[in-house]
């Protein structure tokens, strides 16, 4: 599997569009601070500021998984039979 780009608009898609991507199939990767976490994954324990991290979200944006490189995040995906995209 390789990772599909993808491009919206930005304000041109729904949360709902968002949602029903893929059939449940497609999961974003998205690179966080260490800073963001507690927002996004507020049982994750505190780290260290000032951290690179990937996040996997569920098309409409639901966390999934938290981790320190983008290739376990997109590994993370394809072992959930999910299709990993970048958000840029």
């Amino acid at each position: 599997m390789t990772e599909a780009e993808v491009v919206f608009e930005v304000g041109g898609v729904s949360t709902e569009a968002l949602a029903s991507l893929g059939e449940g199939h497609i999961a974003y990767v998205k690179q966080i601070r260490s800073e963001d976490v507690p927002g996004l994954f507020p049982e994750a324990p505190e780290i260290a500021p000032g951290l690179k991290l990937f996040a996997l979200h569920a098309a409409d944006g639901t966390p999934i998984m938290l981790t320190d490189s983008r290739e376990a995040a997109i590994a993370n995906a394809w072992s959930n039979e999910l299709q990993a995209v970048s958000v840029h």
